[in-house]
């Protein structure tokens, strides 16, 4: 049994990892927002996985908030943005997208050298599962990095923070309140950046992040 448990945490885990390298590889906002749900409900799986595994009740409340808030709600509404800021498809990255995966993988085997050496006294699920978490994290942040586009900025963003669900719950959980209270900051978060989305696309006519910065420049 434990096997088995060990088998299904890992590979819900390491396809949370496999789906952030995905999402790197995207080179237009709607594959991108599609593959976002996806990682968004491979997250729902493993925190659901981990409820059963630990007999934590409270982390299907996590699990059920990661289905309904970041699998459906939150591409949805990326996905109306889009339509109506008319917001061009295509993702402009600022190294190619070759190179970009190649750093992805360094990242993701720094994470297992790094976290599985320092962690090595704890649990072996928790362990893994950490490392994992480790991965997920860095490659959101190369996302945030690598993008110009301020809406792949924001993917970028929340993937990051799956990152940090799937540690915390690995590590057998954590409050249940902690969990409301990082949701809705979330939610918060992400209804603010919609706004300035609309308020950048109204007075500058693009969300490009290159562009702004040029902008900016020009008026030095």
């Amino acid at each position: 049994m434990n096997g088995f448990v060990f088998d299904i945490a890992h590979l819900l885990a390491g396809g949370l990892v496999l789906v952030s390298i995905m999402m790197l590889y995207q080179d237009r906002l709607y594959a991108l927002l599609n593959t976002f749900a996806l990682h968004a409900l491979i997250l729902t799986l493993s925190v659901a996985w981990q409820a059963y595994v630990q007999d934590a009740p409270h982390l299907y409340v996590t699990a059920a908030i990661a289905l309904v808030f970041k699998a459906i709600i939150i591409p949805v509404a990326l996905h109306r943005i889009i339509r109506q800021l008319g917001i061009h498809r295509e993702i402009e990255t600022a190294v190619g997208v070759g190179l970009t995966m190649l750093a992805g993988i360094g990242l993701v085997a720094l994470s297992m050298a790094v976290m599985l050496q320092v962690t090595s006294e704890i649990d072996p699920l928790a362990r893994e599962d950490l490392a994992f978490a480790l991965s997920v994290l860095l490659l959101g942040l190369l996302m945030m990095v690598t993008r110009r586009n301020a809406v792949s900025q924001v993917v970028g963003f929340m993937s990051l923070e799956n990152g940090l669900v799937l540690a915390a719950t690995g590590a057998k959980g954590m409050p249940l309140v902690v969990e409301i209270s990082v949701t809705f900051s979330i939610l918060v978060a992400f209804i603010v950046i919609g706004i300035f989305l609309f308020r950048i696309r109204e007075r500058f006519d693009t969300v490009d992040v290159e562009a702004l910065d040029e902008f900016q420049g020009d008026r030095r």
